[in-house]
Protein backbone atom coordinates (compact mmCIF):
# COMPACT_ATOMS: atom_id res chain seq x y z
CA UNK A 1 0.00 0.00 0.00
CA UNK A 2 1.09 3.69 -1.19
CA UNK A 3 0.83 5.72 1.91
CA UNK A 4 1.48 9.87 2.25
CA UNK A 5 2.54 11.02 5.59
CA UNK A 6 2.35 14.85 5.96
CA UNK A 7 4.70 16.24 8.88
CA UNK A 8 2.80 19.18 9.37
CA UNK A 9 5.53 20.76 11.73
CA UNK A 10 5.11 24.22 10.60
CA UNK A 11 1.09 24.45 10.10
CA UNK A 12 -0.68 23.18 6.83
CA UNK A 13 -2.27 25.48 4.37
CA UNK A 14 -4.10 24.02 0.82
CA UNK A 15 -1.27 25.48 -1.23
CA UNK A 16 1.67 24.10 0.83
CA UNK A 17 -0.23 20.54 0.59
CA UNK A 18 -0.14 20.84 -3.40
CA UNK A 19 3.28 22.65 -3.75
CA UNK A 20 4.28 19.13 -1.26
CA UNK A 21 2.57 16.89 -3.45
CA UNK A 22 4.41 18.64 -6.71
CA UNK A 23 7.94 18.33 -5.45
CA UNK A 24 7.81 14.91 -4.84
CA UNK A 25 6.86 13.98 -7.65
CA UNK A 26 3.45 15.13 -9.26
CA UNK A 27 3.87 16.35 -12.47
CA UNK A 28 2.04 20.03 -13.02
CA UNK A 29 0.96 19.50 -17.00
CA UNK A 30 -0.97 16.54 -15.43
CA UNK A 31 -2.59 18.69 -12.48
CA UNK A 32 -3.48 21.23 -14.80
CA UNK A 33 -5.13 18.70 -17.30
CA UNK A 34 -7.13 17.36 -14.60
CA UNK A 35 -8.15 21.06 -13.12
CA UNK A 36 -9.42 21.57 -16.69
CA UNK A 37 -12.19 19.44 -16.01
CA UNK A 38 -13.87 22.08 -13.28
CA UNK A 39 -15.14 23.53 -15.88
CA UNK A 40 -14.13 27.38 -14.76
CA UNK A 41 -11.93 30.04 -15.97
CA UNK A 42 -10.34 33.53 -14.70
CA UNK A 43 -7.67 31.72 -13.19
CA UNK A 44 -4.33 29.54 -13.66
CA UNK A 45 -1.93 27.67 -11.83
CA UNK A 46 2.03 27.56 -11.32
CA UNK A 47 4.66 26.24 -9.11
CA UNK A 48 8.77 27.22 -8.52
CA UNK A 49 10.96 26.51 -6.82
CA UNK A 50 11.80 28.42 -3.68
CA UNK A 51 14.01 27.95 -0.03
CA UNK A 52 12.63 28.52 3.51
CA UNK A 53 15.70 28.80 5.65
CA UNK A 54 17.58 27.27 3.49
CA UNK A 55 15.60 24.02 2.47
CA UNK A 56 14.36 23.52 -1.26
CA UNK A 57 10.63 22.95 -1.65
CA UNK A 58 8.13 24.23 -4.38
CA UNK A 59 5.73 26.95 -3.95
CA UNK A 60 2.46 26.22 -5.72
CA UNK A 61 -0.14 29.35 -6.58
CA UNK A 62 -2.96 29.70 -7.94
CA UNK A 63 -3.63 33.52 -9.55
CA UNK A 64 -7.40 34.76 -10.06
CA UNK A 65 -9.05 37.37 -12.48
CA UNK A 66 -11.72 37.79 -9.81
CA UNK A 67 -12.61 39.73 -6.72
CA UNK A 68 -14.99 37.92 -5.74
CA UNK A 69 -13.69 35.78 -2.63
CA UNK A 70 -17.73 34.90 -1.20
CA UNK A 71 -19.68 31.96 -2.20
CA UNK A 72 -22.76 29.98 -0.44
CA UNK A 73 -21.76 26.65 0.31
CA UNK A 74 -24.42 25.86 -2.55
CA UNK A 75 -22.35 27.38 -4.89
CA UNK A 76 -19.01 26.17 -4.14
CA UNK A 77 -20.13 22.40 -3.97
CA UNK A 78 -22.34 22.89 -7.21
CA UNK A 79 -19.07 24.31 -9.29
CA UNK A 80 -17.27 20.99 -8.03
CA UNK A 81 -20.39 18.38 -8.77
CA UNK A 82 -21.41 19.98 -12.59
CA UNK A 83 -17.37 19.58 -13.38
CA UNK A 84 -16.40 16.60 -15.26
CA UNK A 85 -14.09 15.48 -12.70
CA UNK A 86 -14.07 11.66 -11.86
CA UNK A 87 -16.54 10.90 -9.12
CA UNK A 88 -14.28 10.19 -6.75
CA UNK A 89 -12.62 12.97 -6.84
CA UNK A 90 -15.95 14.88 -6.74
CA UNK A 91 -16.76 13.29 -3.75
CA UNK A 92 -13.61 13.75 -1.80
CA UNK A 93 -13.58 17.38 -2.57
CA UNK A 94 -17.13 17.63 -1.99
CA UNK A 95 -16.28 16.46 1.62
CA UNK A 96 -13.83 18.95 2.43
CA UNK A 97 -15.87 21.36 1.00
CA UNK A 98 -18.54 20.79 2.92
CA UNK A 99 -16.43 20.49 6.17
CA UNK A 100 -15.52 24.00 5.64
CA UNK A 101 -19.57 25.15 5.46
CA UNK A 102 -20.79 22.95 7.77
CA UNK A 103 -17.89 24.28 10.46
CA UNK A 104 -18.25 27.79 9.35
CA UNK A 105 -22.25 27.45 10.21
CA UNK A 106 -22.10 25.88 13.26
CA UNK A 107 -20.02 28.70 14.48
CA UNK A 108 -21.43 31.56 12.97
CA UNK A 109 -25.35 29.79 14.30
CA UNK A 110 -26.27 29.79 11.05
CA UNK A 111 -27.87 27.25 8.49
CA UNK A 112 -25.71 25.46 5.81
CA UNK A 113 -28.07 27.27 3.75
CA UNK A 114 -27.33 30.84 5.16
CA UNK A 115 -23.84 30.52 5.29
CA UNK A 116 -21.64 32.23 2.90
CA UNK A 117 -17.58 31.04 2.98
CA UNK A 118 -15.10 34.23 2.51
CA UNK A 119 -11.82 33.72 2.61
CA UNK A 120 -12.43 30.07 1.46
CA UNK A 121 -15.31 31.07 -1.04
CA UNK A 122 -12.92 32.16 -3.39
CA UNK A 123 -12.12 30.12 -6.68
CA UNK A 124 -8.23 29.59 -5.23
CA UNK A 125 -9.72 27.87 -2.46
CA UNK A 126 -11.62 25.19 -4.54
CA UNK A 127 -8.69 24.78 -6.70
CA UNK A 128 -6.40 24.40 -3.84
CA UNK A 129 -8.76 21.49 -2.57
CA UNK A 130 -9.11 19.95 -5.55
CA UNK A 131 -5.84 19.77 -6.36
CA UNK A 132 -5.03 18.11 -3.34
CA UNK A 133 -7.68 15.65 -4.42
CA UNK A 134 -6.29 15.04 -7.89
CA UNK A 135 -2.74 14.87 -6.84
CA UNK A 136 -3.09 12.27 -3.96
CA UNK A 137 -5.00 10.14 -6.47
CA UNK A 138 -1.66 10.85 -9.55
CA UNK A 139 0.80 9.37 -7.14
CA UNK A 140 -1.11 6.18 -6.56
CA UNK A 141 -1.72 7.29 -2.22
CA UNK A 142 -4.02 5.04 -0.86
CA UNK A 143 -3.65 5.97 2.76
CA UNK A 144 -3.29 9.32 4.38
CA UNK A 145 -1.08 9.70 7.52
CA UNK A 146 -0.34 13.36 9.56
CA UNK A 147 1.54 14.38 12.44
CA UNK A 148 0.65 16.86 14.92
CA UNK A 149 -0.07 20.34 13.12
CA UNK A 150 1.76 23.44 14.71
CA UNK A 151 -1.61 26.08 14.84
CA UNK A 152 0.56 29.06 16.00
CA UNK A 153 -1.09 32.22 18.35
CA UNK A 154 -1.64 35.57 18.36
CA UNK A 155 -4.73 37.38 15.96
CA UNK A 156 -5.81 37.68 12.46
CA UNK A 157 -7.38 40.51 10.10
CA UNK A 158 -9.90 38.67 7.90
CA UNK A 159 -13.45 39.41 6.90
CA UNK A 160 -15.15 38.99 10.02
CA UNK A 161 -12.70 41.59 12.08
CA UNK A 162 -9.99 40.50 14.25
CA UNK A 163 -9.84 36.67 15.33
CA UNK A 164 -7.50 34.84 17.47
CA UNK A 165 -4.94 32.17 16.14
CA UNK A 166 -6.13 29.48 15.60
CA UNK A 167 -8.83 30.55 14.21
CA UNK A 168 -11.91 29.20 15.05
CA UNK A 169 -12.57 27.45 12.31
CA UNK A 170 -9.59 26.00 12.25
CA UNK A 171 -9.53 24.82 15.94
CA UNK A 172 -13.22 23.15 15.05
CA UNK A 173 -11.97 21.32 12.11
CA UNK A 174 -9.11 19.85 14.14
CA UNK A 175 -11.34 18.86 17.25
CA UNK A 176 -9.68 15.43 17.83
CA UNK A 177 -6.71 15.56 16.64
CA UNK A 178 -3.14 16.30 18.15
CA UNK A 179 -2.13 19.50 17.50
CA UNK A 180 0.47 22.14 19.78
CA UNK A 181 1.90 25.78 19.54
CA UNK A 182 5.16 26.80 20.03
CA UNK A 183 4.38 30.55 20.57
CA UNK A 184 4.98 31.97 17.13
CA UNK A 185 2.76 34.68 16.60
CA UNK A 186 1.01 33.76 13.03
CA UNK A 187 -1.62 31.65 11.01
CA UNK A 188 0.11 28.62 10.85
CA UNK A 189 -2.80 26.49 10.28
CA UNK A 190 -5.92 27.54 7.93
CA UNK A 191 -9.29 26.08 7.66
CA UNK A 192 -8.66 24.64 4.15
CA UNK A 193 -5.67 22.94 5.55
CA UNK A 194 -6.96 21.73 8.22
CA UNK A 195 -10.00 20.65 6.28
CA UNK A 196 -7.97 18.86 3.79
CA UNK A 197 -5.91 17.19 6.30
CA UNK A 198 -8.76 16.17 8.34
CA UNK A 199 -11.01 14.89 5.61
CA UNK A 200 -7.60 12.73 3.55
CA UNK A 201 -6.60 11.03 6.73
CA UNK A 202 -10.20 10.35 7.88
CA UNK A 203 -11.36 10.52 11.76
CA UNK A 204 -8.95 10.65 14.78
CA UNK A 205 -10.60 7.42 16.19
CA UNK A 206 -8.99 6.18 13.12
CA UNK A 207 -5.60 6.53 14.45
CA UNK A 208 -4.42 8.32 11.31
CA UNK A 209 -2.38 11.49 13.08
CA UNK A 210 0.89 10.32 15.46
CA UNK A 211 4.15 9.74 14.31
CA UNK A 212 5.86 8.47 10.96
CA UNK A 213 4.17 4.81 10.25
CA UNK A 214 6.51 2.29 8.99
CA UNK A 215 7.05 2.43 5.71
CA UNK A 216 9.95 2.13 3.14
CA UNK A 217 10.53 5.89 2.14
CA UNK A 218 10.74 6.23 -1.86
CA UNK A 219 10.00 10.53 -1.97
CA UNK A 220 9.93 13.38 0.30
CA UNK A 221 8.79 16.99 -1.23
CA UNK A 222 8.47 19.98 0.25
CA UNK A 223 5.80 22.74 0.31
CA UNK A 224 6.09 26.35 0.61
CA UNK A 225 4.17 28.76 2.36
CA UNK A 226 4.60 32.47 1.83
CA UNK A 227 5.34 33.44 5.34
CA UNK A 228 9.20 34.45 6.81
CA UNK A 229 9.11 32.19 10.10
CA UNK A 230 11.68 31.57 12.51
CA UNK A 231 11.38 28.09 11.20
CA UNK A 232 11.11 26.92 8.13
CA UNK A 233 7.26 27.59 6.80
CA UNK A 234 6.92 24.32 4.79
CA UNK A 235 4.94 21.23 4.86
CA UNK A 236 7.00 17.94 4.18
CA UNK A 237 5.27 14.79 2.73
CA UNK A 238 6.95 11.94 2.82
CA UNK A 239 5.20 9.20 0.25
CA UNK A 240 6.37 5.22 0.32
CA UNK A 241 5.02 1.92 0.83
CA UNK A 242 3.85 0.84 3.75
CA UNK A 243 5.32 -1.90 5.87
CA UNK A 244 3.66 -5.23 6.35
CA UNK A 245 3.53 -4.57 10.60
CA UNK A 246 2.06 -0.83 9.78
CA UNK A 247 -0.49 -2.86 7.90
CA UNK A 248 -2.35 -4.57 10.96
CA UNK A 249 -5.07 -2.92 12.71
CA UNK A 250 -7.34 -3.54 15.79
CA UNK A 251 -11.43 -3.44 15.28
CA UNK A 252 -13.85 -3.03 18.00
CA UNK A 253 -17.06 -4.41 17.70
CA UNK A 254 -20.05 -2.86 19.75
CA UNK A 255 -23.61 -4.14 19.66
CA UNK A 256 -26.79 -2.94 21.01
CA UNK A 257 -30.50 -3.71 21.47
CA UNK A 258 -32.63 -0.82 21.07
CA UNK A 259 -35.92 -1.00 22.05
CA UNK A 260 -39.02 1.67 21.28
CA UNK A 261 -38.06 3.25 19.09
CA UNK A 262 -39.09 4.64 16.05
CA UNK A 263 -37.88 2.63 12.69
CA UNK A 264 -37.51 6.10 10.83
CA UNK A 265 -34.54 7.41 13.13
CA UNK A 266 -32.30 3.91 12.18
CA UNK A 267 -31.50 5.36 9.11
CA UNK A 268 -30.39 8.33 10.42
CA UNK A 269 -28.34 6.68 13.08
CA UNK A 270 -26.76 4.80 11.14
CA UNK A 271 -25.17 7.95 8.90
CA UNK A 272 -24.29 9.67 12.47
CA UNK A 273 -21.94 6.20 13.27
CA UNK A 274 -20.74 6.43 10.09
CA UNK A 275 -19.94 9.80 9.98
CA UNK A 276 -18.03 9.62 13.34
CA UNK A 277 -16.20 7.26 12.76
CA UNK A 278 -17.26 3.69 12.56
CA UNK A 279 -15.96 1.25 9.36
CA UNK A 280 -20.00 -0.23 9.13
CA UNK A 281 -22.75 -0.10 10.55
CA UNK A 282 -25.87 -3.02 9.94
CA UNK A 283 -28.66 -3.48 12.14
CA UNK A 284 -30.93 -6.87 12.53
Amino acid sequence: MRVAYFDCFAGVAGDMIVGALLDAGLALPDLKRVLAKLGVGGYRVTAHKTERNAISGTKFEVITEEDRTSRSAAEIVKVVEESSLDEDVKRTSVDILMALATTEARIHNASIEQIHLHEVGGIDAIVDVVSSVVGMKLLGVEDVRSSSIHVGTGFIECSHGTLPVPAPATLALLEGVPVFSRGIESELATPTGAAIIRTLVGPPTRGGFGPMPAMRVEVTGYGAGSRDLPLPNLVRVTVGQAEASDLSDEVTLVETNVDDMSPELVGYVCELLLSQGALDVYTT
